[in-house]
């Protein structure tokens, strides 16, 4: 009519998909439900993939957090100790300001400028500490350092060759375990890596002996079996225990040299001294040094 609104126009439906034309002469053919048997068994196939790939997911979580764990955090997997020692975490002691590393190129005489006694090793947890080792505001006396050394003749040549290569400190610690293990360690400095070399050998150790005997360990021999994982970069060991038969007690020992300093490591037992604290704690004063 005139002057009625125009109706709007409504959009034309898009084309459907032409349906793809068989023969002719072909009818469509019914395509039949699968039979009831056959929708149990794909129900069977899928609940048992489902329980497969859930057992999969939880199998290696499961490996994945052992393989995270500690092996004695593993139930039927703790091991007993292997013997090492807890001693605590070592810290390097801070050097004075504008002072080079015991092995740096500015230090042609592998001078250790760190307090020699923040140098030497802490005890371990359990430890009962040796009081006697302390000394004077930390320094030990050359009589008392030699006094462990067995024949008087010994004491007086070392103590006079200490003096003549100008040993200038010697700071030391002791301590004993619960299980009777009585540790004393020793640091010697002198004024250059050049002579603290010449007291380390031949002067203080030989490949099958040591020099001058300890107390208690009058046939000190080369330890073989001492092992390289034990050893540190910049650091000489040289290694010696007391073979069967032996005293009352084992006496385990080794010289250390680093740079202008010297070190004895000492370790003796009633009825026979371990070699993995003995290496541990050779191996961590080692790190100090180096």
């Amino acid at each position: 009519m005139p002057g009625a609104s125009e109706a709007p126009e409504v959009p034309e439906a898009p084309e459907a998909p032409q349906a793809v034309e068989g023969p002719p002469s072909a009818e469509p053919v019914p395509q039949p439900w699968p039979p009831r048997k056959d929708r149990r068994v794909l129900r069977a196939v899928l609940r048992w993939t489902a329980a497969v790939v859930v057992f999969a997911v939880a199998g290696a979580g499961t490996a994945y957090g052992i393989t995270q764990m500690k092996r004695t955090d593993v139930p039927g997997l703790a091991t007993a100790s292997d013997g090492r020692w807890d001693y605590p975490r070592l810290v390097a002691p801070p050097l004075p300001a504008g002072s080079p590393g015991p092995f740096a190129d500015d230090n042609p005489a592998n001078a250790h400028y760190a307090d020699l006694r923040a140098l030497v090793l802490p005890a371990p947890k359990g430890a009962e500490v040796d009081a006697a080792l302390r000394g004077t505001d930390g320094w030990l006396a050359t009589k008392d350092f030699v006094a462990q050394y067995a024949s008087a003749d010994d004491r007086r040549e070392f103590a006079q060759k200490l003096t003549d290569d100008g040993l200038r400190h010697i700071a030391a610690r002791g301590w004993t375990m619960p299980d009777g293990t009585r540790t004393r360690v020793y640091l010697l400095q002198f004024d250059t890596s050049a002579v603290a070399d010449d007291l380390f050998s031949p002067g203080l150790v030989s490949y099958d002996s040591t020099v001058y005997p300890l107390k208690g360990a009058p046939a000190a021999a080369y330890d073989d079996a001492f092992p390289d994982v034990a050893r540190a970069e910049n650091v000489s060991v040289s290694a010696y225990t007391e073979k069967q038969p032996y005293g009352s007690e084992q006496v385990r020992q080794a010289y250390l040299k680093s740079g202008d300093t010297l070190a004895l490591v000492v370790q003796s037992r009633e009825g026979g001294a371990e070699a993995v604290p003995f290496e541990q704690t050779v191996a961590l004063q080692s790190q100090l040094l180096g």
